[in-house]
């Protein structure tokens, strides 16, 4: 038994050639849009006052957005197929959490950390995998900010807090005077009969 042979395409027909300039035209008219889009984009953006790097990457993303949907809808076209498409935008999906699944991690593991309350502003930490210590002076969702006795502002992702090991230099009996404190309803004395 003989494998078949490849056979080659044939030459274009008319209806062929149509979704071919279909395409094209889909891909540059695209083209045309990002760029007005990404101008909107970086007006919008300076109104707000937004630094100058953030509206250059607002600027970059919807031209590579519009960019990347345009090529997917040229081919859709081109092939005379929306699986093209389909399978672009799940590629996309794909790629883009895979690129989010750290960020999502540090956000999560930030409410815990503001939920649990382990760690607080004006707390000296030490982080044992990464060596660094400091005085936590504010803690966001997604980073908690130290200061190093140099003086050095340290920025650590909340999932170091979250995943790794952390000393809290305070004292044990300090800090469960404190959440007892925190969990009493304060009680004021019953007036004199």
């Amino acid at each position: 038994m003989t494998a078949p042979r490849l056979a080659l395409p044939g030459p274009l027909d008319s209806t062929e050639l149509i979704y071919i300039a279909f395409g094209l035209v889909a891909f540059v008219l695209f083209l045309i849009g990002a760029r007005v889009v990404s101008g909107i984009v970086v007006k919008a953006l300076h109104g707000r006052h937004i630094r100058t790097d953030y509206v250059v990457i607002g600027r970059r993303v919807v031209t590579f957005v519009l960019i990347g949907l345009g090529v997917l809808a040229a081919l859709s076209f081109a092939f005379q197929t929306a699986n093209v498409a389909i399978l672009g935008i799940v590629f996309a999906t794909i790629i883009a959490s895979f690129g989010v699944q750290d960020l999502l991690k540090d956000y999560v593991s930030g409410y815990y950390v503001l939920v649990e309350r382990h760690i607080r502003v004006g707390d000296p930490i030490t982080l044992e995998a990464a060596l660094v210590s400091g005085t936590v002076s504010e803690i966001k969702l997604r980073v908690t900010l130290l200061k190093t006795d140099a003086g050095d502002l340290v920025v650590v992702p909340n999932s170091e807090l979250f995943n790794k090991a952390v000393t809290v230099h305070v004292r044990a009996d300090k800090r469960a005077a404190e959440v007892k404190s925190e969990q009493s309803p304060e009680t004021t004395p019953a007036p004199p009969e």
